[in-house]
């Protein structure tokens, strides 16, 4: 299935980690774009800013719960989310 992931980060270097991951489970990124860092309204996990990422991936519905459970260990990761593409 295609999914759109859109996420912030806090540090760029981390974007081979995350596709790694991605990666890891099977999955493979088909599109990035890179939407710059920007100032947050308000602080997330003590961030006033954060790079803004969308990517569109093709991963196994049976492996997306697990791809979001490591998601959630990476502390460089502010914020993700993750939406089936039709």
């Amino acid at each position: 299935m295609t999914y759109e992931f859109t996420f912030l980060l806090n540090e760029e270097k981390e974007l081979s980690v995350i596709k790694e991951l991605i990666v890891a489970q099977g999955g493979k990124v088909n599109e990035e774009s890179a939407w710059g860092k920007k100032s947050l309204i308000y602080p997330i996990k003590k961030h006033y800013s954060a790079s803004f990422y969308h990517w569109k991936l093709d991963i196994k519905k049976t492996k997306v719960a697990e791809l979001r459970k490591k998601l959630n260990y990476n502390e460089k990761l502010i914020r993700y989310l993750l939406l089936v593409s039709e």
